[in-house]
């Protein structure tokens, strides 16, 4: 089995910053895509950052000089940094990774279980 988990939510005074981090363990061969997204009460849920093999970077517009993604590959492991949070930008964060397992070599989706990030004005 393969599982994620998220660390590093809170509350935070508009202006702050968090770092998230999302660890990912168990039946892994692969890794080849990372993603991060976010749901606020009553909107729908975006993508804040995502990388992927090749060194492909996305970033959601509403975000775009603020956070920053980054993968430790050895230790399967994503962060997002984020810098100048308001509070727009309190949700519920959730990590998502493509992973190769080697139980039977395919590729599938994994999520984690969330983390709350609150910013105050």
């Amino acid at each position: 089995q393969v599982q994620l988990v998220e660390s590093g939510g809170g509350s935070v005074q508009s202006g702050g910053s968090l770092r998230l981090s999302c660890i990912a363990s168990g039946t892994i061969s692969n890794i080849n895509g990372w993603g991060w997204y976010r749901q606020a009460p009553g909107k729908q849920r975006e993508l804040v950052a995502g990388q992927y093999d090749g060194g492909v970077v996305n970033y959601g517009g509403s975000v775009k000089g603020r956070f920053t993604i980054s993968i430790d590959n050895a230790n399967y492991t994503a962060y997002l940094q984020m810098n100048s949070l308001n509070p727009e930008d309190t949700a519920v964060y959730n990590c998502n990774a493509h992973i190769q397992s080697t139980r039977d070599g395919r590729y599938a989706d994994y999520w984690g279980q969330g983390t709350q990030v609150t910013v105050s004005s």
